[in-house]
């Protein structure tokens, strides 16, 4: 059962991270496909009629971004808006991402401990991305725990790096073999310090 991600970084040379996550990923060309929307879309004139087929052609999709001021960099957003529209993805003739698993595997530049009520955030990671679980569920979709790595912007040493790469893999590879009905209710985080 293949995987895609989409990867939505306006900026990936310069991201250790992502850039990293990447090349990990391309080690697994036949299970996981990599769609760079920033790449693709450099003009941000999304092809929606494309989006819509390819991501009926997959039940695993991971959304693999920085998150940019608690929430998606803004060509994702966009992506979304234009995507997931009605009479396609909901509505009372859109049930295409039925039943379909969605993840999201983010870079976080902060510390895991300010994403709590007593943290700098205020919020815990799970309040945050509230708008990607409702409109998952609104589609009928699975939204699946999210994947994470804190302190990405300018704590996490190489070897975390390299560490985190072989996590999100098996974060991918985890869901890739349970059934929507059996998914855990749990978070894969990594911390870099």
């Amino acid at each position: 059962m293949k995987t895609l991600v989409i990867l939505a970084h306006p900026n990936l040379e310069v991201s250790r991270v992502n850039q990293r996550w990447k090349e990990e990923l391309l080690q697994y060309p036949n299970d996981i496909t990599i769609h760079e929307i920033y790449k693709e879309y450099p003009d941000w004139n999304i092809d929606v009629a494309r989006e819509q087929h390819l991501l009926e052609e997959y039940n695993h999709v991971f959304l693999q971004f920085p998150l940019y001021w608690y929430s998606y960099p803004p060509l994702l957003k966009k992506w979304f808006d234009d995507v997931f529209a009605f009479g396609w993805a909901y509505g009372s003739k859109g049930d295409k991402l039925k039943g379909k698993q969605f993840g999201l595997a983010m870079t976080i530049g902060d510390k895991k401990e300010n994403y709590s009520p007593e943290g700098s955030v205020s919020f815990t990671v799970d309040e945050v991305i509230a708008p990607f679980k409702a409109s998952t569920r609104h589609v009928g979709a699975v939204a699946l725990p999210y994947f994470a790595v804190f302190g990405a912007s300018f704590q996490a040493s190489d070897e975390e790096i390299n560490h985190s790469a072989k996590e999100y893999v098996n974060y991918i590879f985890n869901y890739q073999q349970k059934p929507s009905s059996s998914v855990l209710a749990v978070d894969a985080a990594v911390k870099c310090n």
